[in-house]
């Protein structure tokens, strides 16, 4: 089994790349002065934001391999595994990494918000884009956290360069939804897929077998990371993942209680409902009526 080395802290990253560390908890690395990279896979316990701006091999984050375009931003959370693969030839690569552990943030507004920032767990497939104008925005941000990591530290050095890392994460976070608005034709396409799998889902006999589909399950059927569809569909439809298969579950519900044959009992079971109680309080709480009332109404 190949083996995977740790890197944990700052420190250790720092001296991997051949920079010095100025600061404990928290690096920005430029990689013109790195060396130039042959392979490496590494579990990373800290955050890291990597601004690529040349094809540099294939990157390896979990088990999927992604070819990095100019400009493309990467999201590493802790707890991840993340390496480049070069296929042997040692390549120089150029761009920025942001590593900060999360003792930096912890305590702090951010270190509560951290998670709000779910492009730290989408899969690299689903990287930011950027354009040049925004490449720009993001290197002035990642410029301003290093001058102030220069500096000798003082009670000040935490707030100031947390708040410019809060910065540079709201403006990816903007970079994300310029990106999700620009690809709507593929965004479509996905909702197309989406409702098609709910309704196949419904028909067929995959509920009564598995149960009610999950956001995760419908995200892997997909192909897709759970935060990264549950944003996409947040931001296309204005309802939640969970909101939506709820949606499309009421709609499959009318139909079957249309059928006089079933009992509301026999419909809770098709539908995935272990309990009949859980499936009449969901349909009153999204129409304001229980199934039996629907019945009799129509």
């Amino acid at each position: 089994m190949e083996q995977i080395e740790r890197l944990d802290t700052i420190r250790q990253y720092n001296d991997y790349a051949g920079v010095d560390t100025l600061h404990p908890l928290v690096s920005v690395i430029n990689f013109n002065q790195v060396p130039a990279i042959q392979y490496f896979k590494r579990y990373i316990g800290f955050y890291a934001v990597f601004l690529k701006d040349i094809k540099c091999g294939n990157m390896i984050y979990g088990c999927q391999p992604y070819d990095y375009e100019d400009g493309t931003l990467v999201f590493v959370a802790p707890g991840q595994i993340y390496g480049i693969d070069s296929n042997g030839v040692a390549t120089k690569p150029t761009g920025y990494a942001l590593i900060f552990h999360p003792d930096l943030i912890s305590g702090t507004h951010l270190g509560k918000t951290i998670k709000d920032y779910s492009f730290f767990s989408y899969e690299v497939n689903e990287a930011l884009h950027v354009s040049k104008k925004e490449r720009k925005t993001i290197v002035d941000s990642l410029e301003k956290i290093y001058s102030e990591i220069e500096l000798n530290i003082d009670k000040h050095s935490k707030t100031l360069i947390v708040s410019n890392i809060e910065l540079f994460l709201n403006y990816c976070m903007r970079f994300y939804d310029r990106q999700f608005i620009t690809r709507t034709n593929v965004n479509k396409d996905i909702l197309v897929r989406f409702e098609n799998l709910l309704n196949d889902y419904f028909k067929s006999e995959k509920a009564q077998e598995l149960g009610l589909p999950s956001v995760a399950w419908c995200a892997d059927q997909l192909h897709l990371s759970p935060n990264y569809f549950g944003d996409l569909i947040k931001k296309e439809t204005g309802n939640t993942a969970l909101d939506y298969i709820q949606f499309k579950l009421i709609d499959a519900a009318k139909e079957k209680i249309f059928d006089p044959g079933k009992t509301i009992h026999q419909i809770s079971s098709e539908l995935g409902f272990k309990y009949q109680q859980h499936f009449t309080r969901l349909f009153k709480q999204k129409t304001g009526i229980t199934p039996n009332q629907y019945r009799n109404l129509n």
